[in-house]
Parts: structure tokens; C-alpha cells; sequence
């Protein structure tokens, strides 16, 4: 038997292993008190479905290689010899794809998800493009099938967005959205540059995967809760009850603010819910260090120097720097098309995790 092959086999070993641990906790009848702990047995066992499927195909060409091989040790056959042959590059072929339904997803890949965009370094324009990117990322929510709601607005002099925060909603939000973050940066001819020349902005882009009340407990006695009146821009006044409210998290530090709705008690539920988010977030740093340094280059720090996306313009086209891929602009991104974005950066984790895999 090829080296190759013995290698491979200690994967199947492996998958096999954890089909047969999974079903033997799925037989345990005491497993469906647990609900969570049902849930996420279920879920690996579905997830690694494919997995399974592919590792009995695998173990099928290798019994099949087998018995070729022992027909060939009491002599040589040319037919036999075709089959060994079909079979190994059956096994071959397999390997990478078992390699892949291996790799673990996010665990937070179906969950919806909270995008905060706020404006960074460019005034008043930056503040126009964060406006801009809330519209395409509205269109691309729609034409995915999710649907959305803003949450928080912030606005501008000029009729964009200091900062805005809205919710996606629908199965696997957050996988489609997360590799929005980060800075992105926009080089373009403002409409007060009398004189033609390009200017270039930013704005920076969190999301935030959104937390149940099951995966964030908030202690009623660790929040400050303010209430004001709601400002539009300049701060003038727009309402005149003190329906803004403002929500402190005592022990983190973190601070929540919406004022859009007139009612005090629906601004407060939107604020709970950025803040859960943002508290869960948290969590999930705090337990692994990569995803400190994740959140840290999602949220950069506006500077025009930091871009994970260039949005040119004047060359009608947007390049996303972390896969090296470029779209047109008015056609396809301003449209909300980001399919193709998604698609290159949700393949490059998967090669990163697929790497981290084989190392580990």
C-alpha cells in the first residue's frame, strides 16, 4: 500500500472515529435534555455529512484497491491492474475534497448579524461614503434574501452618516457579511471640489455576529442608562421628549447610543441589542487571541493608509486587496452584486482554516 495512502487513511481513521462518537451521543437518550448541548451535536453531525459521505467512498476504492493488490500478488492481470489503477485515482482524487469538508465552519456562520459602519478620515465626504456603502450593503442584503433594519443612525452636515448600524436577518447573515470589515477606502472627486481633483476617504466597517440572550447574560445592576432629547445634525433638536437613550456597560466600559425611534423603550431594546452584540464579541476575543486580531483590523483606526477595499471612481472599479480581486463599480458593487466578493474571501478562510488544520 502507497505512503500516500497509509496518510490518508489516518484521516478516514479520524472521520470515521467521530461519525461513530456523534451517533453515539445522538443514541443517548438523556442528550435531548440538553438542548444546547443536542444542538450542537446535531449540528456537527450535519455538518460533517459530507465529510462522512466522502470518507465511505474513500474506504470503498481502498477495499477495492486491496483486493486488486492480492489478485496481483498470484499474477499479473492486465484488467485487475486497470482496477487498482481506477481505484488509487478515485482515492486521490477524494483526499482533497475529504480535507476540505473537514474544516470546521464559524460557529457563528448562520447567526444574524449586526454591520456598524462609521465614517473615518475625509469629513464630510467620508461621512458620504459611509452612507454610500449602507446602500449597497442594503441592496446586496436584499437580493441575498435577508432582510434588514437599521438600527441607529448618526448623521452628517451634509446629508451622510457620521455613524449608522443596522441588523441583517436570515440563515447564515453573518457568514455572508463578515468579511465586510475592516477599513474601506473610497478615491473619488467630491461634488464641493470645484477644481476636479480626487480626494480620498474612508470609513470604517464592524460586524458583529448578533447574540441571543442565551449566549450574552447582562446584569441589570453593570448598565447606566441615560436618557435625553434626540439631535439631528448641527444637534439641533428634533424631538422634544427625551426619548434618546444612552447605555453604559459599567464593567467593560462599552457605551451604546439610539435615538431614531420616538419611543424610549424601543430605543433601549435596539441598544441592548448592539450592546449584546458587542459584548459577545468581546467574549469571543477574550477566548482566542486571533480573533482579538481580527476585531482589531476590522475596526483599524480610519487612517487612509489602512484599506481591506479601494473604491476608485474615476477607474470604475473596485479592488479587494486581502484576495486580489476587482469588480466594476457602478455596474456591479453600487448595484449590491458582492457575490463574487463573498465568494473569493469566504474561499480564502476556508484555505487559511484548511492550513491551520493540517498544521495543527
Amino acid at each position: 500500500m502507497s505512503t500516500a495512502r497509509t496518510g490518508a487513511g489516518a484521516l478516514i481513521e479520524t472521520i470515521e472515529r467521530t461519525r461513530e462518537e456523534l451517533e453515539e451521543a445522538l443514541a443517548d437518550p438523556d442528550l435531548v435534555a440538553d438542548r444546547r448541548r443536542f444542538a450542537e451535536v446535531t449540528k456537527r453531525y450535519s455538518d460533517l455529512r459530507e465529510a462522512f459521505d466522502l470518507a465511505a467512498r474513500w474506504r470503498d476504492a481502498a477495499e477495492r484497491a486491496h483486493e486488486a493488490e492480492e489478485l496481483l500478488a498470484e499474477g499479473e492481470d492486465d484488467d485487475v491492474r486497470a482496477l487498482l489503477r481506477e481505484a488509487e485515482e478515485e482515492m486521490a482524487a477524494l483526499e482533497p475534497e475529504i480535507r476540505q469538508a473537514m474544516v470546521e465552519p464559524d460557529p457563528n456562520d448562520e447567526k444574524n448579524t449586526i454591520v456598524e459602519i462609521r465614517a473615518g478620515a475625509g469629513g464630510e465626504e467620508a461621512a458620504l461614503f459611509a452612507r454610500d456603502l449602507l446602500e449597497v450593503y442594503l441592496r446586496y442584503a436584499a437580493a441575498r434574501g435577508f432582510s434588514t433594519e437599521v438600527l441607529g443612525t448618526s448623521e452628517g452636515e451634509a446629508g451622510g452618516f457620521k455613524e449608522v448600524t443596522f441588523a441583517v436577518k436570515g440563515s447564515g447573515a453573518y457568514s455572508v457579511f463578515k468579511h465586510e470589515g475592516g477599513v474601506h477606502r473610497v478615491q473619488r472627486v467630491p461634488a464641493t471640489e470645484s477644481q476636479g481633483r480626487i480626494h480620498t476617504s474612508t470609513a470604517t466597517v464592524a460586524v458583529l455576529p448578533e447574540a441571543d440572550e442565551v449566549d450574552v447574560s447582562i446584569d441589570p445592576a453593570d448598565l447606566k442608562i441615560d436618557v435625553y432629547r434626540s439631535s439631528g445634525p448641527g444637534g439641533q433638536s428634533v424631538n422634544t421628549t427625551d426619548s434618546a437613550v444612552r447605555i453604559t456597560h459599567l464593567p467593560t466600559g462599552i457605551v451604546v447610543s439610539m435615538q431614531d425611534e420616538k419611543s424610549q423603550l424601543q430605543n433601549k431594546e435596539r441598544g441592548m441589542r448592539v450592546l449584546r452584540a458587542r459584548l459577545y464579541d468581546r467574549a469571543l476575543a477574550e477566548r482566542d487571541a486571533e480573533l482579538t486580531a481580527n476585531r482589531r483590523s476590522q475596526l483599524g483606526t480610519g487612517e487612509r493608509a489602512e484599506k481591506v477595499r479601494t473604491y476608485n471612481y474615476p477607474q470604475n472599479r473596485v479592488t479587494d486587496h486581502r484576495v486580489d480581486v476587482t469588480l466594476p463599480l457602478k455596474e456591479q458593487v453600487l448595484e449590491g452584486q458582492l457575490g463574487a466578493l463573498t465568494e473569493a474571501l469566504l474561499a480564502e478562510e476556508r484555505r487559511q482554516r484548511l492550513e491551520e488544520q493540517v498544521a495543527a
